[in-house]
C-alpha cells in the first residue's frame, strides 16, 4: 500500500471512530433519558395513586357494631374511575366488601384478591402489573386500613390505573429518540469524514511536496551528475586534459552544490516555511551567464540584450532561464541539424526565447507546463519548473509561435526597475 494510500485509509479509520464515539455517547445518552423518563412517570403514577388510595381508606369506617361502613366513601368518592375495590378479612379467607359498579377499568378479580392478599401477608403496600380483558396494561395498588379496634388491619383497598396511554408515550419517546440518534450519528458521520480530510490535507500535501522535490532534484542534478562522471573518466584516460577537466569539475561541482540549495529553496517555499529572496538583479547578465554556462554542442545562440535590472531571486530565475534555454536547445531544430536560439532581453522584464524548429501544436499549448508532461524522453519537468518561478514572482510563462518558425517562450517579470546597478 502506498504512502497515500495509508493517509486516505486513516482519513476513513479517522471517520469511524468519529462515527463510534458519537454512536456510544448518544445511544448512552438515549438510555438514560428513556431510564429517566420510566421513572418518572412511574412516580407520578405512583405517587397519585397513593393519594386517591389515603383518600379513600380515610373515608372508610364501622359502624356501632363494628361493621363495615363504606356509605362515607360511596358519597364521597366516584368509586367507578379509579375503581375502588374493598376487601375484608385476613389474607387467607378474603372477601370482596364492594366492588365498583361500572368501573372505567376492567380488573381480573383473581388479580385484584391476589395483590390484595399480598398487602396483608406483608403488612404494607403491594403494587402489581396485570392487563384488561382487552389488553390493556393496568397497574394496581393494594392498601390496607385499620380494623375496628385498630389492632389489626380489617382488609385492604385496591384501586387501578389503565398506563396504556403512558406507555403509548414511551413508545412515542422511542421512536423520536431512534431516529434522532440515527439523524444525529449520520450527520457525526458525514462531520468527521470532512474535518477528518482536512485533517489529512496538510499530510497529503506534504508528502505531494516531498515526491516533487525528489523528482525535481533527480531532473536537475542528472545531467550534472553524467557530466561530472564524464570528466572524471576523461581525467583517467587523459593526462593531457586532467588539469583542465579538473578546473571543468570543480566549476560544475560548484554549479551542483548551487542546484541543490536552489532544490532546497524550492521545497521550502512550497512547504511555506521560507520566502522567495528578492534582490534589484541585472536581468541581461543573467540571460548571458546562463548562456555561458551552456554547451552548445553545435547549437547556434544569439542574445540580445538591452541593460534591464528586475527584482527576483537569482537562481530561481537562473534555472527558470536554463531550463526554457535547455528545451529549445533540445527540441528546436530538426532532426540532425543545429538549433538556431535566439533570446531576447527587453527593459520591460521579459525574456523571450525563440528558436526555428517545428514549433508547439495548439493541442499540446495548454498542458505544456504541467509536470512530467513531455513529448519526447525528457521527465517532463523543465518547463513546469519554469512556469512555477515565474508564477512564484507573480510573472508567466506562456509559448506561442515565433517569427522564425518554432516556439516562442515569453518569460514576464512584474516590478522591474529601469535603472542600471
Amino acid at each position: 500500500m502506498t504512502a497515500e494510500a495509508r493517509i486516505r485509509n486513516l482519513r476513513w479509520r479517522l471517520t469511524a471512530l468519529f462515527t463510534l464515539t458519537s454512536l456510544v455517547g448518544l445511544v448512552g445518552l438515549a438510555v438514560f433519558a428513556l431510564r429517566s423518563d420510566t421513572a418518572a412517570a412511574h412516580r407520578q403514577l405512583e405517587a397519585t395513586m397513593n393519594l386517591q388510595a389515603d383518600h379513600a381508606i380515610s373515608l372508610i369506617d364501622y359502624d356501632d357494631n363494628r361493621r363495615l361502613d363504606l356509605q362515607p366513601l360511596i358519597d364521597t368518592m366516584d368509586s367507578d374511575c379509579p375503581p375502588l375495590t374493598v376487601l375484608s378479612g385476613p389474607a387467607d379467607h378474603l372477601t370482596v366488601a364492594r366492588t365498583p359498579p361500572r368501573p372505567c377499568v376492567a380488573l381480573a378479580p383473581d388479580d385484584v384478591r391476589a395483590v390484595a392478599s399480598t398487602a396483608l401477608r406483608h403488612g404494607s403496600e403491594a403494587w402489581a402489573d396485570s392487563r384488561t380483558p382487552d389488553g390493556d396494561p393496568v397497574r394496581l395498588l393494594a392498601t390496607l386500613y385499620p380494623g375496628p379496634n385498630d389492632r389489626s388491619w380489617g382488609g385492604a383497598l385496591v384501586t387501578a390505573v389503565d398506563t396504556a396511554d403512558s406507555e403509548s408515550e414511551h413508545r412515542h419517546l422511542v421512536t423520536l429518540l431512534t431516529v434522532g440518534c440515527a439523524v444525529l450519528v449520520s450527520l457525526s458521520a458525514i462531520a468527521g469524514h470532512l474535518l477528518s480530510g482536512r485533517a489529512i490535507r496538510p499530510a497529503l500535501t506534504a508528502l505531494r511536496q516531498q515526491e516533487a522535490f525528489l523528482a525535481d532534484a533527480a531532473h536537475d542534478l542528472r545531467t550534472p551528475a553524467a557530466s561530472l562522471r564524464a570528466l572524471a573518466e576523461t581525467a583517467r584516460h587523459d593526462d593531457t586534459l586532467r588539469g583542465e577537466a579538473l578546473d571543468r569539475t570543480v566549476r560544475l561541482a560548484t554549479r551542483m552544490s548551487d542546484l541543490i540549495d536552489g532544490l532546497l529553496t524550492r521545497a521550502r517555499l512550497i512547504a511555506g516555511v521560507a520566502t522567495v529572496t528578492r534582490e534589484p538583479l541585472r536581468l541581461d547578465q543573467l540571460v548571458e551567464a546562463v548562456v555561458d554556462d551552456t554547451a552548445t554542442h553545435g547549437h547556434q545562440v544569439t542574445v540580445v540584450a538591452r541593460p534591464t535590472v528586475v527584482e527576483a531571486d537569482p537562481e530561481l530565475l537562473r534555472r527558470a532561464v536554463t531550463n526554457v534555454l535547455n528545451n529549445a536547445l533540445a527540441h528546436g531544430h530538426a532532426p540532425g541539424q543545429g538549433a538556431e536560439v535566439e533570446l531576447t532581453v527587453s527593459p520591460e522584464g521579459t525574456v523571450t526565447i525563440d528558436d526555428a524548429g517545428p514549433g508547439i501544436p495548439p493541442s499540446l499549448a495548454g498542458s505544456l507546463f504541467e509536470r512530467f508532461h513531455s513529448t519526447s524522453g525528457s521527465t517532463g519537468l523543465g518547463l513546469s519548473i519554469a512556469s512555477w518561478v515565474a508564477h512564484t514572482h507573480g510573472g508567466t510563462l506562456t509559448v506561442e509561435t515565433s517569427p522564425r518558425g518554432g516556439a516562442r517562450f515569453v518569460l514576464r517579470l512584474p516590478g522591474h526597475t529601469k535603472h542600471r546597478l
